[in-house]
């Protein structure tokens, strides 16, 4: 039984138990002539629930959906998250030959294999992924976690920024590369041990596309008239210091989606906080049931 997937794409694990005590079980989607890995967490019992696909940001990989995965497996959604290439279990490529445009492609691969029915959620860089892949494959819906804003949305790029943006980058780009006790009082959603777990899966050695970062801040078109009628939530963060919860709110509007702030929560904690994850996770599940998704 392969749950309607292609064989060979998905190989069962052992049953966790998630976040509310319900039995989910771990699967796998690999899609080989891209080298992309997806992590996927499934309830136990099917249900006609849409699936819901993750799309991560930079530095990160499947790995920051864990909370996610298991809040939604346990209430009846099937979840995947998707590892961009070159992001934790994906093939290696080599990232400064990677742009933006690819990125997208590697979404759009997932969002075909998954079908039309899936819901799309994408957080910081992987908002903006899953906006221009929106546009090129039907979604039934777009949740957007402190998304990048598009082009229309950006100030001009100055052009030291863009000459001050490395070809590849690491955490010590983003500012993680400190102490713990920095982190904790920038990211005060965030416990100690949230902390620990971001500085080491973010890796030691630098492996984000600098193309991609240059692209993002020159600014990347989206085209709103190819996403009109697809319900959307965009929330934002009060804490973040990189996308405003200011941004956001403006991104709701040019979409013509719902804005959901979290003021008391950063970047990272909106998905990954053990302490805040699920008020946010909450908001999430309730634009997916006000939609029959």
């Amino acid at each position: 039984m392969n749950d309607g997937f292609p064989e060979g794409l998905r190989v069962a694990r052992p049953h966790p138990v998630g976040a509310n005590g319900r039995p989910i079980r771990k699967d796998e989607i690999e899609i080989p002539d891209r080298g992309l890995y997806v992590e996927s967490w499934m309830p136990e019992r099917r249900s006609r629930r849409r699936p819901l696909l993750f799309v991560h940001g930079e530095l990160t990989g499947s790995w920051v959906w864990e909370r996610y995965l298991s809040y939604f497996a346990s209430r009846g959604w099937e979840g995947h998250a998707l590892n961009l290439r070159n992001h934790y279990w994906s093939a290696t490529a080599d990232p400064t030959l990677t742009d933006f445009e690819t990125y997208v492609d590697d979404v759009v691969a997932v969002m075909a294999k998954l079908g039309p029915a899936s819901v799309a959620i994408g957080h910081g860089l992987g908002g903006l992924l899953v906006l221009k892949a929106a546009e090129r494959f039907p979604v039934a819906a777009v949740v957007l976690l402190d998304s990048e804003l598009p082009r229309d949305l950006r100030l001009p790029a100055r052009p030291h920024e863009l000459r001050e943006i490395p070809d590849v980058y690491g955490r010590d780009y983003i500012g993680w590369e400190t102490l713990p006790e920095k982190l904790l009082r920038d990211n005060r959603d965030l416990t100690l041990d949230d902390v620990i777990r971001l500085q080491h899966l973010f890796g030691q050695k630098p492996y984000e596309s600098g193309t991609v970062r240059r692209e993002v801040v020159e600014g990347i078109a989206v085209e709103r008239s190819r996403l009109a009628g697809i319900p959307m939530l965009v929330v934002g963060a009060g804490l973040d210091g990189t996308m405003s919860a200011t941004g956001a709110e403006r991104l709701a509007d040019w979409l013509g989606g719902v804005y959901e702030p979290f003021g008391a929560h950063s970047h990272f904690g909106l998905i990954i906080g053990e302490q805040s994850y699920q008020q946010v996770a909450e908001g999430v599940r309730a634009f997916l049931e006000s939609h029959r998704l």
